[in-house]
């Protein structure tokens, strides 16, 4: 009966501790992506996606969402971003949802500011995330972002994507 009773807590324990390793992973993957932009690290945030990935700013924006290459997604961040004196991206309040061996989906809150000289674009909301999991890694293959509020100036978006094609 005892051996019984710690091969089951051992087994939870154990169990547990896989849950929460993914939740850890899936955590970092997720602030790769905010952190990283900031940094213009491309390269950290290239590896937080899959191949391919699934962007919805459709609350923001309007439009449809966007299937690409990961590739396309980082470069398009990498010719914008850098178009603002710096940005800054707060992703909080991480929460798994759903968790698999092999896919996930988590949801944060984020607020997002924007800055050229002395103006300002701040956009708060949230983030819905669908990952899969390749080996020990897990990869974001879905974002959608939806807007709660803002403030500042939207059209520093413009000047940013300006400056950002005139970097090179």
């Amino acid at each position: 009966m005892t051996r019984t009773l710690l091969a089951t807590f051992a087994a939870a324990t154990l169990m547990g501790g896989v849950a929460l390793a993914d939740q850890t992973e899936i955590t970092r993957t997720l602030t790769d992506i905010a952190a990283g932009a900031d940094r213009q690290d491309w390269t950290r945030v290239r590896g937080a996606f899959a191949d391919t990935v699934t962007t919805d700013y459709t609350s923001l924006w309007g439009g449809a969402p966007v299937v690409q290459s990961a590739d396309d997604l980082v470069a398009s961040w990498a010719g914008f971003l850098p178009g603002f004196d710096s940005t800054h991206h707060m992703v909080t309040n991480h929460s798994v949802t759903q968790l698999s061996e092999t896919s996930a989906m988590a949801e944060a809150d984020f607020t997002a500011t924007h800055r050229i000289d002395d103006d300002l674009w701040v956009l708060g909301g949230r983030y819905s995330y669908a990952l899969t999991k390749s080996g020990a890694q897990w990869q974001v293959t879905s974002l959608t972002m939806t807007a709660l509020w803002e403030t500042g100036d939207r059209n520093l978006t413009a000047i940013a994507a300006e400056r950002g094609a005139t970097a090179d």
